[in-house]
């Protein structure tokens, strides 16, 4: 099985693709080159660099991957091990900082996490998640944290503060909780105004955020037959949204208005939400 993934170096996004016959990551030799040179025309510049570099093309191969399009096309792959050959090719600025990012991929807790994210949807087990409630939230959160945390579902019992904005004071966070989780679902104002309130709320010492964006899609599903295609919001836009939030949630609304999609049981929508989940808390 090829599992599709996306990861991202100084916001420019990389495909990769996970070969399960070979227990290897691949990786976009176009969007390698257009992270190193910060080119507007990184496929120009790949093809460029191939022809005067024949090496690259017996350590190279060719995957369906998906386009900004959203269609699917075969396009040059190069596996972990590969990527150093490209690197070593271009004179980049950044060449040091992209082995360090490569060589710490699968080895941090973002990293394992995501990958117990993706497996929520591969196991099943999303579906037997309680939805809407702070129980829900919890399964999801110790399912992906589960191991990496020693706070994995567990509610904080400290103050936390993020970027100036105190989240809700943890004396009082189980009956906010209690209260939260009675909030209407029947429409989209309502499902954001919970998730606006489990935000604030911000349960857990860590991964809040990456929990609740898969909590509020089972929301959706189960009460609009819609999800979001996060691909689709901006980080930073959706960042600042989010900081507003608490005082005006209309901007966060609109994003999610106009992200959500019907395909609520799409395996590679599911999978690249995950990645531009975690995406948006990355420094």
């Amino acid at each position: 099985m090829i599992k599709a993934s996306i990861r991202f170096f100084e916001d420019i996004p990389i495909r990769a693709i996970w070969d399960d016959e070979d227990s290897k990551w691949w990786f976009c030799a176009v969007d390698i080159a257009e992270a190193l040179t910060k080119s507007k025309n990184p496929r120009s510049y790949w093809n460029a660099l191939k022809r005067r570099h024949n090496q690259l093309s017996t350590i190279c191969r060719q995957l369906k991957l998906a386009a900004r399009d959203g269609k699917s096309y075969l396009t040059d792959v190069i596996e972990a091990s590969g990527v150093n050959t490209i690197v070593a090719l271009i004179p980049a600025k950044n060449r040091e900082n992209f082995v360090r990012w490569l060589s710490g991929m699968g080895s941090t807790i973002d990293e394992k996490s995501k990958q117990k994210a993706y497996e929520l949807f591969e196991s099943g087990m999303i579906d037997k998640i309680e939805v809407g409630t702070f129980r829900g939230l919890q399964q999801i959160h110790a399912y992906i944290f589960g191991g990496l945390f020693d706070f994995a579902g567990q509610i904080r019992g400290m103050n936390i503060a993020k970027g100036g904005f105190a989240f809700a004071p943890s004396m009082y966070l189980k009956e906010n909780l209690a209260r939260i989780e009675k909030m209407p679902e029947k429409t989209l104002d309502d499902i954001v105004k919970k998730y606006v309130e489990m935000n604030i709320a911000h349960p857990f010492m860590e991964g809040d955020g990456r929990s609740m964006r898969i909590w509020l899609d089972l929301i959706l599903k189960k009460n609009l037959q819609r999800c979001v295609d996060w691909s689709q919001i901006d980080k930073h836009t959706y960042l600042e949204a989010m900081r507003k939030s608490p005082v005006d949630a209309s901007n966060i609304f609109e994003l999610i208005k106009g992200a959500l999609t019907d395909q609520i049981g799409d395996r590679e929508l599911f999978m690249k939400g995950i990645d531009y989940s975690y995406y948006y808390e990355e420094n």
